[in-house]
């Protein structure tokens, strides 16, 4: 007979740390021998170009993150010291709101700045897709979470969005973030929702 689970249980909480996604990048001697057997693909040529993200939180239903190497477009000028290649983890988040949105692209003096989701309705977005070197959190929850899971079998996203075979990933039914950083390569969504979206140019980040 099937006892009842515990209050809480299948409930992760991490405070004033980084998200355990970055545990994929501990284990980045394994990734780089993936990358060079060919075990990683890239989405699309990124531009080489790094870009900030802030929000006063996330939340996120259905989760996975895995390992991955992102690519610039032949004779790019960027990232020519690492062979125009970036390791990053890819975060998917199958529907994603987020409150108080910056956005930050640092264009050699000056920065495009793109804020929204700052008054009553916050961003939502579906099926994204964000590919990170860095990411951090005031506190962390993560609901049903499961660490090692072979990139190929994540379930909690859809299946056209899972990680290369063989690749280490992790995944949860729901993700709360409060206070978050990244420092973002590409990112990607099914639908955007931008309210009280605004562009400028400035001459501080986010």
């Amino acid at each position: 007979m099937a006892t009842k689970p515990e209050k809480g249980e299948g409930k992760v909480r991490l405070r004033r740390a980084a998200v355990p996604g970055l545990a994929a990048l501990a284990t980045a001697g394994t990734l780089v021998i993936l990358t060079a057997q060919g075990a990683l693909g890239v989405q699309f040529a990124i531009s080489g170009m790094p870009f900030d993200v802030t929000a006063a939180s996330l939340h996120g239903e259905g989760f996975a993150q895995y390992g991955g190497l992102d690519q610039t477009a032949p004779g790019s000028p960027n990232l020519q010291d690492e062979n125009g290649q970036q390791l990053v983890f890819v975060s998917v988040i199958s529907k994603a709101t987020i409150h108080h949105l910056c956005q930050s692209v640092n264009l050699v003096g000056t920065n495009l700045l793109i804020k929204a989701g700052g008054g009553s309705k916050p961003v939502t977005a579906s099926n994204l897709i964000l590919d990170s070197d860095a990411l951090n959190g005031a506190e962390a929850d993560f609901q049903n979470i499961q660490i090692g899971v072979d990139g190929s079998q994540l379930d909690k996203v859809d299946k056209s969005l899972r990680g290369p075979l063989g690749v280490f990933g992790q995944q949860a039914d729901v993700v709360d973030i409060t206070n978050v950083r990244q420092h973002n390569w590409a990112a990607t969504a099914a639908t955007f929702n931008l309210p009280d979206l605004s562009m400028s140019f400035s001459d501080n980040g986010c």
